[in-house]
């Protein structure tokens, strides 16, 4: 099943792609970082696996979880994702069971 965008999603999107192309690696990495930490920071959550539009930062939290554990992140960057690491973890779902 194919969502269809509308005209002001769609330039939406290549200006976002556009904007995206044009940077350095190191540029995309920061700004995505900035927007995960914003979007936990303003939703007092983790982003969900159950909505789709919060897919990207997952997928991006989880790639940067694998390079840190195996050790190949940069070092610049070890220390702010820790730091978004104990972030998520003040957000992180308790059972309410327990």
């Amino acid at each position: 099943m194919h969502q269809r965008l509308k005209y002001g999603e769609v330039i939406w999107l290549v200006s976002w792609r556009n904007e995206i192309m044009g940077m350095t690696q190191e540029e995309r990495w920061q700004k995505r970082y900035e927007e995960v930490k914003a979007f936990i920071e303003s939703n007092h959550r983790n982003p969900s696996k159950h909505r789709i539009e919060e897919h990207d930062y997952l997928n991006w939290l989880k790639a940067n979880r694998k390079a840190l554990n195996a050790g190949k992140m940069k070092q610049d960057r070890v220390e702010k994702f820790k730091k978004l690491l104990e972030l998520m973890e003040r957000y992180r779902r308790k059972n309410q069971y327990e």
